[in-house]
């Protein structure tokens, strides 16, 4: 399970729900992650309910949800909105028949980590979902360009402005990629503490994803060299 307060150190193994109304694709994923991740990845639960999922995720105390985003109703990006808002430290990773940069951008404004085409084998899935724990956000390089030049939250100065020096410090660790273990020990916090400030500085600037952080910061300036940045 996930790392507590007492340190910062890696989880051993990562439980994940699976979200999708295909039960031969979720079955899949819950026979093959374990195999390709020599047993790290382990699918926890399924549902085919979308209304279901935050209360299942919740549940199991997964790290990582798996949302098929053409679900039947309420669907996929609601069921995202739910998990997100029932624990803010669960990462999301949005799955799409198509690399759709509406439905990407939709999904990621929700609150998903990632977003990735459901043809990738399971193989092609864990480093993502791997990656998306240890605080990433991860969409394919094609649509990586769009999403940055669309995800424009408005008032962006005022809300940079408002921010305190801490939280622009841990705005340009967003912004530069770094990591949420490197995040906890630059900061001298536990990875857990590390993944709640990085989701309460994502929600104070209005945005879902580090993806869209990135972007913000960098329209505003703070990538620049400025003063009281830390």
């Amino acid at each position: 399970m996930g790392s507590t307060d007492a340190g910062a150190e890696r989880q051993t193994h990562v439980d994940v729900v699976v979200v999708d109304d295909h039960p031969l694709f979720s079955r899949g994923l819950s026979l093959l992650l374990p195999g390709v991740s020599d047993g790290r990845v382990r699918v926890v639960a399924t549902t085919d309910d979308a209304s279901a999922a935050a209360a299942l995720v919740r549940r199991h105390h997964a790290d990582v949800a798996v949302v098929d985003l053409h679900m039947p109703p309420p669907g996929g990006v609601r069921a995202i909105a739910a998990i997100r808002r029932a624990d803010p430290v669960v990462r999301v990773v949005a799955l799409s028949g198509l690399a759709e940069a509406d439905a990407a951008l939709e999904a990621l404004r929700a609150g998903a980590a990632g977003f990735l085409p459901k043809s990738a084998d399971p193989e092609h899935l864990v480093r993502p979902l791997l990656a998306v724990l240890d605080g990433w956000s991860v969409v394919p390089e094609a649509l990586l360009r769009q999403l940055l030049d669309d995800a424009a939250p408005t008032g962006e100065q005022t809300v940079a402005d408002r921010l305190t020096s801490d939280e622009r410090r841990l705005w340009r660790l967003v912004a530069d990629g770094t990591s949420t273990v490197d995040i906890a020990t630059t900061l001298h916090v536990s990875e857990r503490t590390a993944k709640r400030l990085v989701a309460s500085l994502l929600r104070s600037l209005g945005v879902a994803t580090r993806v869209e952080a990135a972007a913000l910061a960098g329209r505003v300036g703070l990538g620049k060299p400025t003063g009281g940045l830390g």
